[in-house]
C-alpha cells in the first residue's frame, strides 16, 4: 500500500487532520448508532444498492469512498430519508437508528431530520442574514424564544469554528460570505437543531485547500459529539479525518473497516485497486 497513505494515518492517529490534537477512538468499544441491514434500493425500475450491510459506531466518521455512480450518495440520503422524496423509490431491508428503524409507521420523517442533519455539497445559504439561517431550523421547530434564538446561533456558529469571523456581520447577507464561510454556515445552520447525525456529500469538494483544511479541523472536532457519515472522492482526506471507511462498487459494498486497516492493509484487490489509483 502507498506510503503516503500510511503516514497520513499515522499522523492523523497522533494528532488529528490539522491541528486538532485528538488521539483515535477505540471503535471496538463504541456502540452502534446506525445500522444499515439487507438493503436494496430502486429508482424505479433501476437498482441502485445491493444487499448492503454496515454499521455506524456512535460519535466517528464514517466516510463513503467509491467511483461517480456507486451508490454512496443514495445511502448518505436514505438514512435521513431523503429518498422518500423521489418518485418511484422503492427500498428494502432496514436502517436503524439506535435500534429503532426509521421507517416504522410512527417515525416522524420531520422529527427524524432534526436527529439527522444533512450537508450538501454545494453550499446553499437561505437569501437570509447569516443570523436568520441559523436560526431558521430552530424557528420551524418552534419553542424558541429570542434569548434561546440568540444562544442558538452564536454557539452553532462557534461549533462551526465561524463566530469570531461574523459576529459583527450577523445581519448582514449569508451571500456576502466566502465559500468556505458559507458551507461552515451551512453546518452551523444543521447544529442549530441539535441533531445527533450529521451526513455531509462532499462537503469540501468545491472548496479551495485551505477551506477544505478547515472543514477537514471542523469534522475531528465535532465528532466527540455527533456521528459524521461524509461522502468522498478524495482519498487523503478519508485517510484524514475518517475512523471507519466503506468502499462501494456499481451499488454493491466491496469492503468495510477501519480506515487504518482499509488503507493499509485492505482485504479486496479492488478495494486497493481503487485507493491507490489504478481504477476509478
Amino acid at each position: 500500500m502507498s506510503r503516503m497513505f500510511s503516514d497520513i494515518i499515522s499522523s492523523r492517529i497522533k494528532t488529528g487532520p490539522a491541528s486538532g490534537g485528538l488521539s483515535k477512538p477505540d471503535l471496538a468499544i463504541q456502540r452502534t448508532k446506525i445500522a444499515v441491514r439487507s438493503v436494496n434500493f430502486w429508482y424505479g425500475p433501476k437498482q441502485a444498492l445491493f444487499d448492503i450491510n454496515l454499521t455506524m459506531p456512535e460519535r466517528s466518521v464514517v466516510a463513503f469512498i467509491g467511483p461517480s455512480g456507486c451508490g454512496k450518495s443514495t445511502l448518505l440520503r436514505l438514512i435521513n430519508r431523503m429518498n422518500d422524496l423521489v418518485d418511484g423509490a422503492r427500498l428494502t431491508g432496514e436502517i436503524t437508528l439506535d435500534d429503532k428503524n426509521i421507517r416504522d409507521g410512527n417515525v416522524n420523517t420531520v422529527d427524524l431530520r432534526q436527529r439527522v442533519g444533512m450537508v450538501f455539497q454545494k453550499s446553499n445559504p437561505f437569501p437570509k442574514t447569516v443570523y436568520e439561517n441559523v436560526a431558521f431550523g430552530p424557528r420551524v421547530a418552534g419553542g424558541a424564544n429570542s434569548s434561546r434564538l440568540d444562544y442558538l446561533v452564536e454557539r452553532s456558529l462557534k461549533q462551526a469554528a465561524l463566530w469570531d469571523e461574523v459576529k459583527d456581520r450577523l445581519h448582514s447577507s449569508a451571500l456576502s460570505l466566502s465559500g468556505g464561510q458559507q458551507q461552515r454556515l451551512c453546518i452551523a445552520r444543521a447544529l442549530a437543531t441539535d441533531p445527533e447525525v450529521l451526513l455531509m456529500d462532499e462537503p469540501a469538494s468545491a472548496l479551495d485547500p485551505k477551506s477544505t483544511s478547515k472543514i477537514e479541523d471542523l469534522i475531528f472536532e465535532l465528532k466527540t459529539q455527533y456521528t459524521i457519515v461524509i461522502v468522498t472522492h478524495n482519498m487523503q482526506q478519508a485517510a484524514r479525518v475518517s475512523d471507519t471507511t466503506a468502499f462501494f462498487f456499481e451499488g454493491k459494498l466491496i469492503e468495510s473497516g477501519t480506515t487504518e486497516q482499509m488503507f493499509t492493509k485492505p482485504v479486496q484487490k479492488q478495494t486497493e485497486d481503487y485507493i491507490t489509483g489504478r481504477f476509478g
